[in-house]
């Protein structure tokens, strides 16, 4: 067993390497931990993995910010204090010099780095995504981050209703769908999780995603704006996150990832949500990953605390 603790960074989802490197699923998902030296590890998630961890009880710290030189270049700098975070995962300091904080305004002023604004001058592409239970959300993707995007969020179905010349043009886009479709910009991570443990039928999903997305390419296709084209095209959900989104009753994990030990057995990820089993139990259960973002852990043999009363459970 190690001591060594490491600062979460979340679950990744790695597209495919090549040049349409943002349109098809690459190697697994990981778990991102960076060691107390500034060195990361990654942690596969593969179905079959066993993670087990001890959560250190110190609150959440910063994860550093991003400056950004271009579409496919940005320098991660870590925070130097380690300092505790008040601002989503960063403290004061690391959020104020991000540059991806300046995203999602760039079509109001148009005031941002070169870097960014490089970046942000890429193709982009507008979806329509829908979770486990039907709650849906458009939103908006880079060119090189076209499949990646919905894979991190947790997509169960998702379809892209446009594709934009820039950033600008992609996030007026969104506003305008929010705007007449009432399509959310944002779905939280527990509603995520709660339907992920009763997903409805995987054909209505899809019926409800796709008259969505034609809900939404009605309103894009009647706005006059100009730099976009209408598109028709699925995305492709990871084989991995299958059967967490496969009919069938399953359990919200009963502890909370602040504190203590815990272990479990990977059978299946839809974002950071893992299907797990715990030792002992029999029982399988929806893991949020994602709450152990900027939190510190220790790898090791370590196992969850089986429910006292499993029947109550059910």
């Amino acid at each position: 067993m190690t001591d060594t603790r490491y600062l979460v960074h979340g679950v990744f989802w790695p597209a495919a390497p090549g040049a349409a490197a943002g349109g098809s699923a690459g190697p697994g998902p990981y778990l991102r931990l960076q060691a107390p030296d500034g060195t990361f590890r990654e942690v596969t998630l593969d179905a079959g993995t066993r993670l087990g961890f001890r959560l250190a009880a110190e609150g959440k710290h910063c994860l550093g910010h991003h400056v950004v030189h271009g579409p496919a270049h940005r320098d991660h700098v870590l925070c130097a204090r380690r300092a505790p975070a008040v601002r989503g995962h960063q403290c004061e300091r690391c959020f104020v010099v991000d540059d991806s904080r300046l995203i999602h305004d760039f079509h109001r002023d148009g005031r941002v780095p070169p870097g960014l604004r490089s970046y942000l001058m890429q193709p982009h592409w507008l979806y329509v995504a829908t979770f486990a239970n039907g709650a849906s959300k458009v939103g908006t993707a880079a060119e090189l981050r076209k499949w990646q995007r919905l894979a991190e969020q947790g997509a169960v179905a998702a379809c892209y209703v446009a594709h934009a010349a820039d950033g600008r043009v992609v996030r007026i886009l969104e506003d305008l769908v929010t705007r007449e479709a009432g399509l959310p910009q944002q779905v939280r991570s527990a509603a995520k999780a709660a339907a992920l443990a009763s997903p409805a039928p995987a054909g209505w999903l899809r019926g409800h995603n796709a008259a969505l997305a034609a809900s939404a390419r009605g309103v894009v296709s009647r706005s006059g704006a100009e730099g976009f084209h209408v598109v028709e095209e699925d995305w492709s959900r990871p084989a991995l996150a299958g059967l967490l989104c496969s009919e069938g009753r399953r359990h919200l994990y009963p502890h909370a990832l602040a504190a203590g030990s815990h272990g479990f057995t990977i059978t299946s990820l839809c974002g950071s949500f893992a299907l797990a089993a715990i030792d002992g139990t029999g029982l399988e259960f929806v893991v949020d990953l994602g709450r152990l973002k900027g939190r510190s852990i220790e790898l090791g043999q370590y196992s969850s605390e089986v429910p006292a009363v499993q029947e109550a459970l059910f």
